[in-house]
């Protein structure tokens, strides 16, 4: 696809954005939506792409189009002054690794296999906290006594999620554990995800960061 020729153009207010579903290999036939966003949201999306990286989003912002959770989107590609962008981006989080994990403000965790073709198995807060009957704590009580004895790692902040990312390493015994765990609190749905998740070797907990 051949992309217009970017205008320079002062950051605009609003921006006329064209999207559809993306279809990998294959000439989409899905409706065209188009939509008016606010300059804030385009950012919004186009930082769960590329992270707070200025010269990524310039780029992006030029050629007039990026893929955002399985949609492709389009406008008329603008340039952009650096000095006027990077004030805009200042406005945003950066990552903290000073911030302690607190689990009450855990609301999703992510199971990595360390399989590289296997995505990762999201379960949150509000699955995973439903108890079985006559059980007096639910899968997620364990999994944030977990967090609390072994002190996840600061990994990141995720714009995409706008939380921030802990990680924790699972030992064998770990890994055992919570495969135990699981069967014993889980609900009936819940076994059935995690008896299809190969061992997990890393737990990513995501806590949205306050205002």
């Amino acid at each position: 696809m051949t992309l217009p020729p970017a205008s320079s153009v002062p950051l605009p207010d609003t921006i006329a954005v064209k999207y559809t579903e993306e279809e990998a290999q294959y000439l989409s036939v899905r409706p065209l939506v188009r939509q008016t966003f606010r300059l804030a949201e385009l950012v919004d999306m186009i930082l769960g792409v590329t992270g707070k990286d200025l010269a990524r989003i310039r780029q992006i912002l030029r050629s007039g189009t990026v893929v955002f959770h399985f949609y492709r989107y389009w406008w008329q590609g603008f340039e952009t002054d650096e000095a006027e962008l990077r004030a805009l981006l200042a406005t945003y989080p950066d990552a903290d690794s000073a911030r302690p994990f607190r689990a009450e403000e855990c609301t999703a965790v992510l199971f990595e296999s360390g399989a590289p073709s296997r995505a990762p198995l999201e379960l949150r807060r509000e699955h995973a906290a439903q108890r079985r009957l006559l059980r007096s704590r639910s899968f997620w009580d364990w999994l944030m006594d977990l967090a609390r004895k072994s002190a996840p790692a600061y990994v990141d902040y995720s714009y995409a999620r706008r939380a921030d990312l802990y990680a924790l390493d699972l030992s064998p015994a770990q890994q055992a554990a919570l495969a135990r765990e699981a069967r014993r609190l889980s609900t009936r749905a819940l076994r059935a995800q995690m008896q299809r998740l190969p061992p997990p070797g890393r737990v990513i907990f995501v806590c949205p960061r306050g205002k």
